[in-house]
């Protein structure tokens, strides 16, 4: 294999695309119960009751393994697209870190002042904070560096959701200082993810994720040219197909759902989805801005919770989240701001800021794969 990304004319990843903005989804209805939120504890909240249940069930109940789902596509990505360029150095650690800083902070920047400066106001006006409690300089100063959820907070702070990412940027270092200087054998793979699960944390959680989302890329790039291949995706599909009907027919624990979802579901799923998808140029840029929007809807829909609260915290009405139409106008403004933000802040910043750092020494990123 050449240590060149795979061209985007030969696979878009288009399924991981879907996946990633379903994830996306999942999470941003699980944190609809915010709406019931008094200070840092839910209020008369009955799950059964919220809008749409029926329809929505899982994404209210389960909608925080979207994170998991995150965790996992990131690595499929990551290994995709850097493990050769990075092991046999065609990529500067330099071009590397830039990218990643250029994708994930200047939204984050943004949406961490904003909620600073709403959440001054929603306290001004209760005498607590929305949701999350520990909003002082020190969790500010940690938010600032991505630093939020390496062991030096006290509890969640300001756009909390970034506390994901802030988890997976320690990854991000790992993940290249190995493949750059000790391994890039899927053995390794293998060793970081039974080790995480004998270890506690959300850092372990990560790694055991992001490097079965690895060994899923591995197992794609491995397969494209083999002889076996319609076999061996025939298996995955049937994978894919029998973990979630056995968990419902044996009714399985939480924390066997847990494991099968870690080693055996997520990671078989991402291989079936990476397959090569062939759709119409429309269908295409559809599913590419679904995907591309996921980061935004992930860090601006507590924004968006927290000024709709503010707003009718200020008017004093209660907030009906309980109704299907307030339901439907969170989540429908909440998407597109996100597919706004995307074209009109987020790619350009990152333009701007590759262009910027990149540009000066030769290393001007081309980058068209799918970014987590």
């Amino acid at each position: 294999m050449t240590g060149k990304p795979v061209s985007p004319k030969t696979n878009k990843l288009l399924g991981l695309e879907v996946l990633r903005f379903v994830a996306a989804f999942a999470v941003l209805i699980w944190h609809y119960q915010h709406f019931s939120y008094v200070a840092d504890t839910p209020v008369d909240l009955f799950r059964d009751q919220l809008p749409l249940y029926g329809w929505l069930r899982p994404f209210y109940q389960t909608g925080e393994y979207g994170v998991w789902v995150f965790w996992c596509i990131s690595g499929f990505i990551f290994f995709w697209k850097y493990r050769d360029a990075i092991s046999d150095r065609s990529m500067p650690g330099r071009t590397f870190f830039v990218f990643r800083l250029s994708r994930l902070y200047p939204l984050h920047f943004v949406t961490l002042i904003i909620v600073a400066v709403l959440q001054a106001a929603y306290f001004r006006l209760h005498g607590y904070f929305f949701v999350y409690q520990d909003n002082d300089v020190r969790h500010f100063l940690l938010q600032i560096f991505m630093a939020s959820s390496w062991g030096f907070e006290h509890g969640g702070s300001f756009n909390e959701p970034i506390w994901s990412i802030s988890v997976e940027v320690l990854v991000y270092v790992l993940f290249f200082l190995t493949l750059r200087f000790v391994t890039k054998s899927a053995l390794f793979n293998v060793f970081v993810i039974v080790v995480c699960l004998n270890l506690h944390g959300q850092l372990f959680s990560c790694l055991a994720f992001f490097y079965a989302g690895g060994l899923a890329a591995i197992a794609r790039r491995a397969i494209a040219p083999a002889t076996s291949r319609l076999a061996v995706e025939g298996l995955a599909w049937a994978t894919v197909a029998v973990v979630p009907v056995s968990i419902w027919m044996f009714s399985l624990q939480a924390s066997i759902v847990d494991w099968v979802f870690l080693l055996s579901y997520t990671p078989v799923l991402l291989f079936c989805l990476s397959r090569e998808i062939i759709l119409s140029s429309s269908t295409t840029r559809l599913m590419e801005a679904a995907g591309n929007m996921t980061y935004s809807c992930y860090l601006l829909h507590f924004p968006i919770q927290l000024l709709i609260a503010s707003g009718f915290a200020a008017s004093r009405v209660p907030m009906p989240f309980y109704d299907t139409w307030f339901f439907a106008i969170f989540v429908t403004s909440t998407l597109l701001a996100s597919y706004l933000t995307y074209r009109c802040f987020e790619a350009p910043a990152q333009a701007f800021i590759r262009h910027s750092l990149l540009l000066d020494r030769g290393t001007a990123p081309r980058v068209s794969v799918p970014q987590p």
